[in-house]
C-alpha cells in the first residue's frame, strides 16, 4: 500500500467515523458529561490530508475541511488550528483543546514540523509551537461551544494579563498554569478533551 493509498483510506475510515458521530455531538460527544464513558469516542487521530509545506507559515484548507479530532467543521468556532507533519501528513482543528488532543495520541512516523492555533485575543492564527496557552479549567465560566479550552496567546504578557483577570479560578502564573506547546501532556490534553482520548 502506498502513503497515497493509506491517506485515502484513513480518509474514508475518518468519513464513515464522522457520519456515525456527527448527529451525537461535537467534542463533548453527545449530550456531554451523560456521555464521557462512552468508549467509543475515546480513539487515537490521525491525519486527515496530505499538502505541500513550504515552511512559509499556514496552509489553506477547504472550508468543509473537519477536526481530526472530533469531526466538526474546522473553521466553525473561534479556535481554529492546523498542524502539518515532515512528511506532508496534515490535521486541521476547530479548538486549541482538539490540537492538545491530536498532538498526544497521534501516531505517524514523521514528526511534527509546524503548528499554528488562534490566538484568544487577536484571533490571529499565529506559531502554536511558540504560543502560550493559559490552562483554565472552569467550564462554567468559561462558556466554550465545544467544551473548555486553553487560552493561547502568542506574547506571554497577554496570558498573563488574561489570567490576571480571569475571576473565576484562583490561578497564577506561578501554579504552571500558563504553558507551552512542547508541555502539552496527556493528563493537560484530558482536561480538555478526556473523552477522545485512548486510555492510559
Amino acid at each position: 500500500m502506498t502513503e497515497r493509498d493509506g491517506i485515502e483510506r484513513r480518509r474514508l475510515l475518518g468519513a464513515l467515523g464522522v457520519g456515525a458521530t456527527a448527529c451525537v455531538g461535537g467534542c463533548l460527544g453527545g449530550d456531554g458529561a451523560e456521555d464521557d464513558d462512552d468508549e467509543d469516542d475515546a480513539q487515537v487521530h490521525e491525519p486527515t490530508m496530505e499538502i505541500e509545506f513550504d515552511d512559509d507559515g499556514p496552509f489553506d484548507f477547504d472550508d468543509g475541511e473537519r477536526c481530526a479530532v472530533c469531526g466538526m467543521p474546522a473553521k466553525k468556532y473561534f479556535g481554529t488550528g492546523q498542524l502539518v507533519h515532515e512528511n506532508g501528513l496534515a490535521a486541521v482543528f476547530d479548538s486549541p483543546g482538539c490540537l492538545f488532543a491530536y498532538t498526544v495520541s497521534s501516531t505517524p512516523d514523521s514528526p511534527i514540523a509546524a503548528a499554528w492555533t488562534t490566538d484568544y485575543e487577536t484571533r490571529d492564527l499565529i506559531d502554536a509551537t511558540a504560543a502560550h496557552f493559559v490552562l483554565i479549567t472552569d467550564e462554567e465560566a468559561a462558556e466554550d461551544p465545544m467544551g473548555i479550552d486553553p487560552r493561547p496567546y502568542a506574547e506571554r504578557d497577554d496570558a498573563v494579563a488574561f489570567l490576571e483577570e480571569w475571576e473565576a479560578e484562583e490561578l497564577t502564573p506561578d501554579d504552571d498554569i500558563i504553558v507551552g506547546f512542547e508541555d502539552v501532556s496527556l493528563e493537560i490534553a484530558a482536561t480538555y478533551r478526556g473523552n477522545r482520548l485512548p486510555d492510559e
